[in-house]
């Protein structure tokens, strides 16, 4: 009996992905498609990358146990302040219309209906008075004059005003 376990317990060490490693070779992985990406950016326009290097800051209020979000900007971010960009992203109307001119822009697909999972690196607060069409399922591209905001710790880094399509 003890030399059938004996044997057993070989044969698994033997087949394992850890007797891979030990003779130097990886064990295969199964290929991981990542869904949750950022829309891509527009020729000429600024990338979700460069918006989510933004330090979020955060800070809990003791008596409230609210969570208030300040903007740690660097440099790349701070020198788009006051500059017509242009950036792609997913529309998440906030008028009861067909047609949007104040809306908030994500860089990434909406997960949930009834919340988004959007840091306020990762979102854009649109006004505009020129209206866009309704779209949540594809990107929409925007143009318009950033102003960088949040020190107020409103959660809103980004707004982007005279917002036009494309």
């Amino acid at each position: 009996m003890k030399k059938s376990l004996f044997a057993f317990a070989s044969l698994l060490l033997i087949a394992s992905p850890a007797s891979a490693v030990r003779e130097g070779k990886a064990a295969p992985k199964p290929p991981v498609k990542d869904v949750w990406v950022p829309a891509a950016t527009p020729k000429g326009g600024v990338s979700w990358k460069l918006l989510e290097s933004t330090k979020v800051i955060d800070r809990k209020d003791p008596k409230t146990m609210i969570i208030y979000s300040k903007p740690g900007f660097p440099a790349g971010v701070q020198a788009l302040n006051g500059k017509t960009i242009k950036v792609a992203g997913y529309m998440m109307p906030l008028q009861n219309t067909a047609k949007q001119t104040h809306f908030v822009l994500l860089g990434y697909p909406p997960g949930c209906p009834f919340h988004t999972h959007a840091m306020p690196n990762q979102f854009v607060e649109i006004k505009s008075s020129v209206p866009f069409k309704v779209e949540t399922n594809n990107p929409t591209i925007v143009s318009g004059t950033l102003q960088l905001t949040g020190n107020d710790e409103g959660g809103i880094f980004y707004r982007l005003v005279n917002a036009r399509p494309g």
